[in-house]
Formats: structure tokens, C-alpha cells, sequence
């Protein structure tokens, strides 16, 4: 009997299959500036570096994410350290949504927006973070990741459909179907894992050390990036019998293989 393809992925033994990347375009989407680095950033060094076309879209500008500044003067610094950070892991287009940070509302207006995007950038896989209460370790998800990362789900699906937010069609967006999976980061249950070992996992520390002035807000102390990139990264590595890993629950929309009642 030929094995199955998670058969083949597991012979190893090391646990998780292997994240697919015979593909070309990624959109990354987060709640916040600094979310996607908290990791994520390692597995995109990897896919720039290998030719990959990975874009960002952001649906705050952070504005409320440093106690003593005022929101009108944290946007913009924000916004300056989210594309410094996208820089340092080859990432140029760097876009945000205008909704407000810390009251995001999952509902039509921000699917809409979040599909207007995946119909210019038209990519093949689509990143974000989880949506459960409880992310890995049992840590409680912060409320605007919850609801972006489920509209970025939903967004997904509501992209090849053009008779949802018909609209956009007068902007000249068609219909996007090209989408084949969503990846969650952060998830209690990943499915899948990317090796970051080496040159991604430094590149993945350097963006998220360009937060430096929202880093410095969490209090003196209280968070550096090295560690803390390393550790997580870390912890995800003897999932794939690596050094470091960046771990992901992924949600296929194109079906790998025939389907499961077959």
C-alpha cells in the first residue's frame, strides 16, 4: 500500500506534517502592529527567502497599545515600527485597515475589507492568528485577535464568492478562488509546522526587536524579543524534529487529496 501523504510526512516521526510550500503569494493578517512578529515573522523570512511574495495587512495601527502616549501620537510610530519589522523579514507592502484598536467588532465591515484585500493581492495562502479564548500554552487570546483572525477565516471563503459583498466589483475585484489555506498561529491544536532553525529565526528576532518604543511601554524588564522569539520558537521545534519551529493550525479550502469520503 503507497502511503498517504500525512503518512509520508510523519515516517520521520517527528510529530507534525510539514507546512506545504509549493506556492508563490501570502497575505499576512493581524489585529495589531507587533502581532505577526511574535513569531510568525520567522516563518515569513523563510518564504521571502525562498522567492515567496508575502504582503501584510493590519486592521489597527495600534493606537491604543502604549499607556502614556496618546493614540494620535502611537499610530504613526506604530505603523513606522510595523514596517521596519516587515523589512527585516522581506516584507514590503504593508497596509492598514483604520479600525480601532482595542474595540475591533467582527461583523460585514470588516470581512469586506479584509476581502477587498484578498481580491487585489489574490494569494494562495493566508495567514493569521488563532481565534479560540485560550491560545497554546493556555494563554487567554486578547479579544481584537479573536475576531480578526475569524474574519480573516471567513474572509477567506467569502473572497471566491461574488455574490457576497457584490460591490466590490464596481472597484473591479473579481472574485478570488486561488486561496488554499488559512494558517492560525497561536493555536492550542496546530496541524502543521515550518522550520525557522537559523538564519529565519534571527531574521524573525529583528523584526520584532524594531518594536522597540511599544516594547519599551510594557515596562523595563518586562519583555525582550531574543528570548522570547527563541523560546517560542523553540517550543514548537521537537514538533518537526527541529531546533525551532513556528507552528500553525491550517485550514484547507482547495482539498489536498482526494476528500475523506472517498
Amino acid at each position: 500500500m503507497n502511503p498517504t501523504q500525512d503518512e509520508a510526512d510523519f515516517a520521520d516521526g517527528s510529530g507534525l506534517p510539514v507546512l506545504p510550500e509549493d506556492w508563490q503569494r501570502c497575505l499576512a493578517v493581524a489585529a495589531h502592529p507587533d502581532d505577526i512578529e511574535y513569531g510568525t515573522a520567522c516563518a515569513v523570512a523563510r518564504w521571502t527567502a525562498q522567492g515567496k511574495q508575502v504582503s501584510y495587512l493590519l486592521a489597527t495601527r495600534g493606537e491604543a497599545g502604549i499607556d502614556g502616549m496618546h493614540p494620535d501620537q502611537v499610530a504613526p510610530l506604530r505603523e513606522a515600527e510595523e514596517r521596519a519589522g516587515a523589512r527585516q523579514v522581506g516584507v514590503g507592502t504593508v497596509e492598514f485597515l483604520d479600525h480601532r484598536d482595542g474595540v475591533v467588532e467582527y461583523g460585514p465591515a470588516l470581512r469586506r475589507d479584509i476581502v477587498r484585500a484578498l481580491r487585489r493581492h489574490r494569494p494562495e495562502v493566508v495567514v493569521s492568528g488563532a481565534f479560540t479564548v485560550r491560545m497554546v500554552g493556555g494563554i487567554t487570546n486578547q479579544a481584537d485577535h479573536r475576531v480578526v483572525g475569524l474574519a480573516a477565516l471567513d474572509a477567506a471563503r467569502n473572497a471566491g464568492n461574488r455574490w457576497i459583498f457584490p460591490e466590490l466589483a464596481d472597484e473591479g475585484l473579481e472574485p478570488w478562488n486561488g486561496i488554499r489555506m488559512v494558517c492560525l498561529a497561536g493555536a492550542q491544536q496546530p496541524t502543521h509546522g515550518v522550520d525557522v532553525t537559523g538564519e529565519p529565526l534571527e531574521r524573525g528576532i529583528a523584526s520584532l526587536e524594531a518594536h522597540a518604543e511599544y516594547t519599551k511601554g510594557l515596562g523595563a524588564g518586562a519583555f525582550a524579543a531574543r528570548p522570547f522569539v527563541t523560546w517560542a520558537a523553540g517550543m514548537g521545534g521537537p514538533a518537526l524534529g527541529v531546533e525551532s519551529a513556528i507552528l500553525f493550525d491550517v485550514h484547507q479550502l482547495i482539498p489536498e487529496g482526494p476528500p475523506p469520503w472517498v
